[in-house]
């Protein structure tokens, strides 16, 4: 471009997501874990074992502060890989037991029972759900073709675009929503 070449970019950072050439989400993912560890250590004290805020009050700093931050456009790379997304759910589980000051041996699928926080993979079906059902709402041609849109068979060899509304729940996600389940019936 007016005789200066351009230098090639394995990824480019667009509205705060970082999309690369195959888009993997994996340095998006990086940074958005490094984002929400900052957090997480400035509001350490707030949120830590030993504060004296009450769990709501701590839940609330977490879905407002550090929440926004993980799930920030979310439907743009809810189509990762799931080892990419347990590096957020690891931030979670974290949040999870300092917040609650769980010992140890007390599960991750009962924390978040107790907190009532969904998991990552969860969250991001759910907003992938309501954007699509939006989407589906509004009167645009190319909306209406995106949320039309039915994916290749399973035995197709084209394995992406994964289609994560019908992909089945993570063991985490499976093992909160039954005990969610074994909660409702008894009260």
């Amino acid at each position: 471009m007016l005789n200066a070449n351009i230098p090639w970019q394995q990824n480019h950072k667009y509205l705060e997501v970082t999309l690369d050439k195959n888009l993997h989400f994996r340095d998006h993912i990086a940074r958005v874990r490094k984002t929400a560890l900052f957090y997480r250590a400035r509001l350490g004290a707030m949120l830590g074992r030993k504060s004296k805020l009450s769990r709501r009050n701590k839940d609330t700093i977490y879905k407002i502060c550090i929440g926004t931050v993980m799930t920030d456009a979310s439907p743009v790379f809810a189509y990762v890989a799931l080892t990419a997304l347990d590096r957020l759910q690891v931030i979670q589980n974290k949040f999870c037991r300092s917040a609650t000051n769980a010992h140890w041996c007390v599960r991750n699928s009962v924390l978040h029972r107790e907190l009532e926080l969904p998991t990552i993979s969860k969250y991001m079906k759910d907003a992938l759900k309501r954007f699509f059902d939006i989407a589906g709402s509004l009167s645009n041609a190319l909306l209406n073709a995106a949320v039309n849109y039915e994916p290749p068979p399973s035995s197709h060899f084209i394995h992406k675009p994964r289609n994560v509304l019908n992909d089945p729940p993570d063991a985490l996600t499976v093992v909160v929503e039954s005990l969610n389940d074994v909660n409702d019936t008894h009260d």
